[in-house]
């Protein structure tokens, strides 16, 4: 680690950087955890109705589909921000942190932004049409809002990109020697992997 006493001021900007997308995919993540209670009393009266009841609902069934949809499109980078994202581990747990830190910087450099970019740029014709149209549900009864549902395809590639700028900054701070900001605890803090 460099033994400067003082940050450089650029590195202080880029730390501040991190720590703003890492707080903004925080907020989003933890406000979009509160659909899953809420997905789960939706169901249960879903179920209730139909089957105690005799009676189902359409608009209610779908609600589930959108909150779905949203939990996991907008929670996408909070996964990645605490290292929940799918990830083959044949080698990577036993590489050091400096191996880890590059094989999460290059992966997210080579992988992960492209991906997103081309989600994203893929995704406008088919958000733009929807829009246009203001697409609604095809079954009757049906929630009229299926344009907001697919406008959440471009709302999840900016999430994953501002959340892997964070992590490519973050990682190239650790193999640069200078102390990043932690996304997430670590499994030697005591949390235990999956």
């Amino acid at each position: 680690m460099p033994e400067d006493t003082q940050t450089p001021k650029p590195l202080a900007a880029v730390r501040a950087l991190i720590r703003a997308l890492d707080a903004c995919t925080e907020g989003l993540g933890r406000t979009v955890a509160w659909l899953a209670p809420v997905m789960v009393v939706i169901t249960c009266t879903v179920v209730l109705l139909r089957y105690g009841l005799g009676q189902g609902s359409v608009a209610l069934q779908e609600s589930v589909t959108y909150m779905h949809a949203a939990l996991f499109m907008l929670g996408a980078g909070y996964a990645l921000k605490y290292h929940k994202q799918v990830r083959v581990d044949i080698l990577y747990r036993r590489f050091s942190p400096e191996g880890r830190a590059w094989v999460d910087a290059l992966g997210s450099l080579v992988f992960l932004i492209p991906l997103a970019i081309f989600i994203g740029w893929i995704s406008q014709d088919f958000v733009r049409s929807a829009w246009r149209i203001r697409e609604v549900s095809a079954d009757s009864g049906g929630l009229p809002w299926v344009y907001l549902l697919k406008s959440l395809i471009p709302l999840l590639a900016v999430t994953l990109l501002l959340q892997a700028v964070a992590e490519v900054l973050r990682n190239l701070l650790r193999l640069m020697g200078y102390p990043a900001p932690d996304s997430a605890p670590t499994a030697e803090a005591g949390e235990e992997e999956c």
